[in-house]
This record gives C-alpha cells, sequence and structure tokens, in this order.
C-alpha cells in the first residue's frame, strides 16, 4: 500500500513539474544596460542575446505575432518600511510577419519597422535605444536606488491554442532573469 501511495506521489510530481514554464523556459541574456540623462529625464539602452526557437520562428513565419514585453523598475530601499518604486515601464513590442508584402514588421505603439527578414528583424528587437524610463519630475532621494531588467516572450497573449501548447512545451518559451544593478542619483 505505501509502494502504491509513494509510486502515485512521484507520478503527481512528475506532472506538476512538467507545467512548470519557468523551469523550462529558454534564456534572453541582457548584455548590456546603460541609463543616462536627457532632457525629459533617464533613459535606458540595453542590448539582449536570444534566438528564437523554430518553432517560434515557424509560428510568425505563419503570420501569427509575438509580443514581447521589456520590463523595468526602480525601487529605493528604506529599512522602515517596504521598498519605495520610484519608476516601472514597461514597453511592449510585436513581431510580425505579412504574407502579401513578404516583410516582417516589428512595431512598438504607433511606430512600425519593416524587415526584409527575421534576423533584420530580431536584430533590432535585441536593441532598445532612448527609452525613457524615469520621468524628469522624478524628485531623488540621497541614496542608492535598486534597478531591475528583463525581457520575455508574452505567452498570454499568443492565440488559445498556442497558450494550452505553451503551458508544455519547452519551444514557445524565451525569457530572461531580471537583470540587476545599481542607479545612484543624479547630480
Amino acid at each position: 500500500m505505501r509502494r502504491v501511495a509513494l509510486l502515485t506521489l512521484v507520478a503527481g510530481l512528475a506532472t506538476l513539474l512538467s507545467f512548470a514554464p519557468a523551469a523550462l523556459a529558454d534564456e534572453i541574456e541582457v548584455r548590456e544596460v546603460a541609463l543616462r540623462r536627457v532632457d525629459d529625464g533617464l533613459a535606458l539602452d540595453a542590448d539582449f542575446a536570444f534566438e528564437l526557437t523554430p518553432r517560434l520562428a515557424d509560428v510568425v513565419a505563419n503570420g501569427v505575432p509575438l509580443y514581447f514585453t521589456v520590463e523595468f523598475e526602480l525601487k529605493r530601499r528604506r529599512w522602515y518600511w517596504f521598498d519605495e518604486t520610484a519608476a516601472a515601464r514597461r514597453l511592449h513590442l510585436r513581431l510580425s510577419y505579412h504574407a502579401l508584402s513578404r516583410q516582417y514588421r516589428l512595431s512598438s505603439g504607433l511606430l512600425q519597422q519593416s524587415f526584409a527578414s527575421l534576423e533584420e528583424a530580431l536584430n533590432v528587437l535585441k536593441r532598445v535605444r532612448n527609452w525613457v524610463v524615469v520621468d524628469r519630475n522624478l524628485r531623488f532621494a540621497n541614496a542608492d536606488y535598486d534597478a531591475a531588467l528583463r525581457m520575455r516572450l508574452d505567452t498570454a497573449l499568443l492565440p488559445k491554442p498556442f497558450q494550452l501548447s505553451a503551458l508544455t512545451g519547452r519551444d514557445l518559451h524565451l525569457e530572461s532573469p531580471w537583470k540587476r544593478f545599481i542607479v545612484r542619483p543624479p547630480i
């Protein structure tokens, strides 16, 4: 009886682990991050490194758009209370293929760029430039801030059949761990 219970427990754990997408996710590497002062506040420049899995490349080539999200957080540590969130921004990027024009499109909001190949579109997708993440009206305290950045493929925006497939498949996941760094207040 104990043996059957133990086998049932092991089988149940194996099933639960097969549904854990974070453990199955391919990684995006955050290569370089730089914050610099601009007229509007602080702008972020970042370079990411990743390759689409063959299935993701096939999905986008068949007309299904892929949505990527770049997330940025800036927090000030406080010993007496919860950390204060000074800034939190998200950048949504859409990668799609249009069969009539035979071009890949990368869009963010109203801005769209067209590319002749997937490789060209991915080269631009992997580089975030001049993204204003901290408003110029933010008043910095005289303390160091903790910043974090990551990029991920948003599987919740895929069509439902792909969302179900993403629960168990490794080939539809792409994300980076949080890249953490210290930001000193500008003078």
